[in-house]
């Protein structure tokens, strides 16, 4: 099951707390002020559901001047049309460029449990979690305890999705998770 949302989530938090103010900045060269743009287009247009149209601007952004950001929503984008290996280069090469950030290491994980690889998830997952510059650690930490329900290992889920609320109380699919557990009876 994909968790689309938590990506929508996401770049909603980096848009208003991490994007790059370049667009705002007059000082700024020409270039990054459009780039910027280009990224923030793309951006729009994918919450919009043009995925197609999104790629075009983010590539755009891309040659004018990368981030790790404008390639780890170019894979974003990618995945909404089943492009998962294409979205993880993608997001390899946002590594490449800022290792510190932590979105691409979390979106690599959910897009090999997408492919059906969640043993080779778990690391990315793992690096996103111990990245310096990410909004939402409780992303990764809900994607490690759904390969871990997916195992049947129902304490280390449970585990999992608890961490995830000790960086937001409100986060929905963890409660949904512990609610899951519950479910199956086990005295946890």
């Amino acid at each position: 099951m994909r968790f689309r949302w938590i990506s929508t989530r996401l770049a909603f938090l980096i848009v208003v707390v991490i994007a790059p103010l370049a667009a705002e900045e007059p000082e700024a060269p020409a270039h990054l002020r459009e780039a910027y743009l280009l990224w923030q287009e793309g951006y729009q247009l994918h919450l919009a559901g043009a995925y197609e149209e999104a790629i075009k601007r983010f590539e755009a952004s891309i040659e004018l001047h990368p981030t790790a950001e404008a390639h780890t929503f170019l894979g974003w984008s990618m995945s909404y049309l089943g492009r998962l290996e294409e979205a993880i280069e993608e997001c390899q090469k946002a590594i490449a460029i800022d290792p510190d950030y932590g979105n691409p290491y979390n979106d690599i994980g959910v897009y090999l449990i997408d492919l059906g690889r969640p043993d080779e998830a778990i690391g990315w997952l793992e690096q996103a979690i111990g990245a310096k510059r990410y909004c939402c650690y409780q992303f990764p930490h809900f994607n490690l305890g759904r390969i871990q329900l997916m195992k049947g290992q129902l304490q280390e889920a449970k585990r999992s999705f608890e961490r995830a609320l000790s960086y937001d109380p409100n986060y929905l699919p963890a409660h949904q998770g512990l609610a899951f557990i519950r479910t199956q009876g086990e005295e946890l």
